[in-house]
């Protein structure tokens, strides 16, 4: 009888244990499904700003898979063919001609940076111009050491773009190709500027500050930001405290000499910015 009770008091705790482990195990399931460290935001970027300054244009991912790690975002394509803009899971191409497209998904892109856009916090906005909403950022930001993924949306007074005609090899440095860039000049028009402001650590890595492309609602202009007037619109301010950088694996990247301090040379390209 002593026995009996023995193994029926083992089994029982036994079947608490198993009871216990199956609860942690569901808890641990609902977290990962619900946001865990495998599922939480982060800026993804495809290559180094330096490796597109020194010419590596060849795309070496798809648009389809980048929508893997974002629906939002900014960048060029295969052979530097022009501006990227990715809006709400849809891609947009602002060809060096200012014709804007939508890509097919199997297009590639050599550089590019994204994320899944889900803003804590929006702010009405008024006659700015492109310092005046660095200055709105600046002072919203808890620190500058994050990165910000930003979208304005509004109408514009005027908004001035740029975009790069598709290169052919050998490439040309990008600020030798951006000294003959195609610049566009919109007035009175509504659309959405786009873009990141990255902290000043990704030197070589990123574009340290405010990096904008425009699309107009109409699609039928955009491009990177030189500058604007804004009338009227909405910011929206999304905080990203994680960062993951996905090197290629082609030669272009594999030989290029990145040890060079380009900042004078990028400072150029991004017009002043």
């Amino acid at each position: 009888m002593k026995k009996q009770y023995q193994n029926l008091r083992f089994f029982s705790i036994l079947l608490i244990v198993v009871m216990l482990s199956g609860l942690f195990f569901i808890g641990c399931s609902e977290k990962n499904q619900s946001g865990s460290s495998g599922s939480e935001q982060a800026v993804i970027q495809v290559s180094t700003i330096d490796a597109l300054m020194t010419g590596v244009y060849e795309g070496n991912i798809t648009l389809k898979d980048l929508t893997r790690w974002g629906d939002f975002g900014i960048g060029t394509f295969n052979a530097l063919d022009g501006e990227m803009v990715l809006l709400d899971g849809t891609f947009f191409q602002v060809q060096g001609s200012g014709v804007v497209n939508k890509p097919e998904s199997s297009t590639k892109t050599p550089f590019a940076t994204v994320t899944f856009f889900n803003p804590e916090s929006n702010y009405p906005l008024s006659g700015l111009s492109f310092d005046g909403l660095k200055s709105v950022v600046d002072s919203l930001m808890k620190s500058p050491n994050f990165f910000y993924a930003m979208r304005v949306t509004g109408t514009f007074n005027s908004v001035k773009t740029r975009s790069v005609f598709a290169q052919t090899k050998p490439f040309l440095p990008l600020v030798e190709v951006t000294a003959n860039q195609p610049e566009f000049e919109a007035d009175t028009i509504t659309g959405i500027l786009t873009g990141f402001y990255c902290p000043p650590f990704v030197k070589g890595v990123n574009v340290p500050g405010y990096h904008l492309h425009f699309i107009s609602d109409d699609h039928l202009f955009g491009g990177h930001v030189l500058s604007f007037e804004l009338e009227a619109g909405t910011l929206e301010i999304d905080q990203i405290d994680r960062f993951i950088l996905m090197l290629p694996h082609d030669n272009g990247f594999l030989e290029a000499d990145l040890t060079d301090d380009l900042s004078d040379e990028l400072e150029d390209v991004e017009g002043g910015n």
